[in-house]
């Protein structure tokens, strides 16, 4: 299932994908609202996961874009240190359950 991974930092954006396609998940990474809008209207994405450094306006908006575009579930993150293992712990567990679920 593809996801859509939208952080505010580029670094942690990155470290986020390299887990995740170390892990044989297909995903993408953008930064800013415009660029999550734009995939998202693709409509090729199941999962969403929405960074803790996106602001509460653009997270309301987002998640709704998000379900109105087909994407299954959306995961509130923050990462915490080391990023591998949060991912791993957090986020690779929901995006599986929201694949088995489709």
């Amino acid at each position: 299932m593809r996801t859509l991974v939208l952080g505010r930092t580029g670094l942690r954006v990155t470290a986020v994908l390299d887990t995740l396609r170390a892990d044989g998940f297909d995903v993408e990474g953008v930064t800013t609202d415009e660029e999550a809008r734009k995939l998202l209207q693709s409509r090729e994405f199941g999962v969403m996961v929405i960074g803790g450094g996106v602001g509460p306006d653009s997270r309301a908006v987002l998640k709704e874009l998000a379900g109105e575009c087909g994407v299954r579930r959306v995961i509130d993150g923050a990462l915490t240190e080391p990023f591998d293992a949060y991912v791993r712990r957090v986020f690779e567990p929901l995006i599986r359950e929201a694949a088995a679920e489709g």
